[in-house]
């Protein structure tokens, strides 16, 4: 197995730009992926299935996009919802890099890729979608989530997609026991293999 893994924060390996052909916003897009990233090579079922089951956003806001990889989701954000900002997050620097070049190359201004600790404290979320990265471990899924789903603006929800065989169905029951009262879990879909989970905050 490589020692770079999509997780790592600064790949040390030799950087190797690639081009692939996906659609998003109802259009075929060339953008540019890399060695190092999760799911170089096209844009991975579970996010597909993301993409195809949540609603069309809000019109306007602070959105998150935890662990954005090169960034799908972002850019699938951004083109829906162009009055919105849009933070790209992940820990992956080389992800990072290739979320700006494929906001530039859409022409899209209101996509922000940062590390986490760079989004203002005061910042908090009109919607979160993630396809989070399970493979760092349960103990490291769950900080991730106790540090970022509580900064959803009250009447919100975010939107999770987990594959079933990795967890989906006990990350459910542990987000129902573990996030405060005003938070609730809903399974909203099922395909391929994945669990689309809804987590709404009352208004």
């Amino acid at each position: 197995m490589p020692s770079d893994h999509y997780f790592t924060p600064a790949p040390d390996n030799t950087l190797k730009l690639r081009q692939v052909t996906v659609q998003l916003g109802g259009q075929t897009r060339e953008l540019t992926t890399a060695n190092s990233v999760f799911s170089p090579d096209h844009i991975d079922t579970g996010t597909q299935v993301l993409l195809n089951s949540a609603p069309t956003p809000p019109p306007g806001g602070d959105f998150l996009d935890l662990g954005c990889g090169w960034g799908p989701i972002s850019l699938h954000l951004a083109l829906a919802s162009p009055r919105a900002t849009i933070w790209a997050v992940d820990v992956n620097e080389r992800a990072l890099d290739l979320v700006r070049l494929n906001a530039e190359k859409l022409g899209l201004t209101n996509v922000t890729a940062v590390l986490p600790e760079q989004v203002p404290t005061h910042v908090t979320f009109r919607t979160i979608w993630s396809n989070p990265p399970i493979r760092v471990g349960k103990t490291e899924l769950h900080t991730m989530l106790r540090t970022w789903l509580p900064r959803l603006e009250p009447g919100s929800d975010a939107w999770l997609v987990v594959q079933r065989n990795l967890g989906s169905d006990s990350l459910q029951r542990w987000l129902d026991g573990d996030l405060p009262d005003e938070f609730s879990t809903s399974r909203h879909t099922i395909s391929k293999g994945f669990r689309v989970l809804r987590v709404d905050r009352k208004g």
